[in-house]
């Protein structure tokens, strides 16, 4: 069996990241499992000064964008504390044992100009292209309510493309609505889709080489489909 290759965590970059459940097994039911898992999170964002500029939980996954900011080793503990809290919180609840989640979580570095804000917007559409509901605002459970201006709780943070939007408050929500009701293009949804599942940067070339200049080593952005090169460190 070929070792599992390493990770790519950068510092002060945003990550598309989704963990879900054991065998695809529900992990929130009931709203407290749902306020639980977002109390945690918004309890360590603190304790570890990590940035969370979107989210999104579904019955049986979850979506985050991260920044680990000066220290890329803080999305790794950010991960597990979150899984091992909600495990420890169902197993209890359920009286039973065992592991809630799939083994390893799933990350993606952003390049931030080009598709910070898509990905925040592919996260916040998660239900409405699951058929969970009809519109982003509908669902409870996800960043966009926050984003547009309907939940006061002002826990996330903002990142500069969404600030970009518009220096007034007001207007700066509406465009997101606007750019959110747009939905996103079908390559741009694939692309996004693809970069996180298989490791990937989400990004363009230029950003592929600017991150191979910035660690020294090789990184292999996959299309779909294309056999794997030897002696290249690849993105799992």
């Amino acid at each position: 069996m070929m070792p599992r290759q390493a990770r790519i965590i950068l510092n002060n970059t945003a990550h598309h990241i989704v963990q879900r459940g054991h065998n695809r097994q529900a992990v929130f039911i009931e709203d407290a499992d749902y306020q639980y898992y977002i109390d945690t999170l918004k309890e360590w964002k603190e304790e570890l000064g990590v940035k969370v500029y979107g989210y999104c939980l579904m019955t049986n996954h979850v979506h985050l964008i991260i920044d680990p900011c000066n220290n890329n080793a803080s999305l790794g503990k950010l991960m597990k504390r979150l899984a091992g809290r909600q495990t420890r919180y169902v197993n209890r609840l359920e009286r039973r044992s065992g592991s809630l989640w799939e083994g390893r979580y799933k990350s993606s570095p952003i390049e931030t100009d080009c598709y910070l804000l898509a990905c925040c917007r592919y996260v916040d559409l998660n239900p409405v292209k699951a058929g969970m509901v009809k519109r982003a605002e509908d669902y409870v459970w996800s960043s966009y309510a926050q984003k547009i201006g309907f939940d006061d709780d002002k826990w996330l943070d903002d990142d500069i493309c969404y600030l970009a939007l518009s220096e007034d408050i007001e207007e700066r929500q509406q465009r997101y609505i606007d750019y959110v009701n747009k939905g996103s293009p079908e390559n741009e949804r694939q692309f996004i889709c693809h970069s996180l599942q298989r490791g990937q940067l989400t990004g363009t070339d230029r950003f592929i080489k600017e991150v191979e200049q910035r660690l020294d080593i090789r990184i292999e952005n996959r299309a779909p489909g294309r056999p794997k090169k030897l002696n290249e460190l690849r993105i799992n």
